[in-house]
């Protein structure tokens, strides 16, 4: 199953966060909290003004973005799990 986010809104798969602390401390995995990072899967098209016009997304597929904490609802897709979240969640995109 395909699936293909309307309007500003973003399919984001979250990238895996470290094991490790910086000090080598292994975190295990009851103590992980979610990553806010991910990569953009797909996008809708974009919002529209009151006139109509369309306003074009400020990501793409394969951006990798950072978001807000509470971001996005919680998808499956093909038996992976991903979120579903409006443009305007992401805080950023990572260079």
């Amino acid at each position: 199953m395909a699936l293909k986010p309307l309007h500003d809104r973003v399919l984001v798969r979250r990238t895996e966060s470290d094991e490790k602390t910086a000090g080598g401390l292994i975190i295990p995995e009851s103590a992980k909290e979610k990553p806010s990072e991910g990569e953009v899967v797909s996008t809708g098209e974009g919002a529209r003004k009151d006139s109509g016009e369309l306003i074009a997304m400020a990501v793409k597929a394969g951006d990798k973005i950072l978001f807000g904490k509470w971001s996005g609802t919680e998808v499956q897709v093909n038996g992976e799990e991903l979120l579903m979240m409006k443009e305007s969640d992401i805080m950023g995109i990572i260079e």
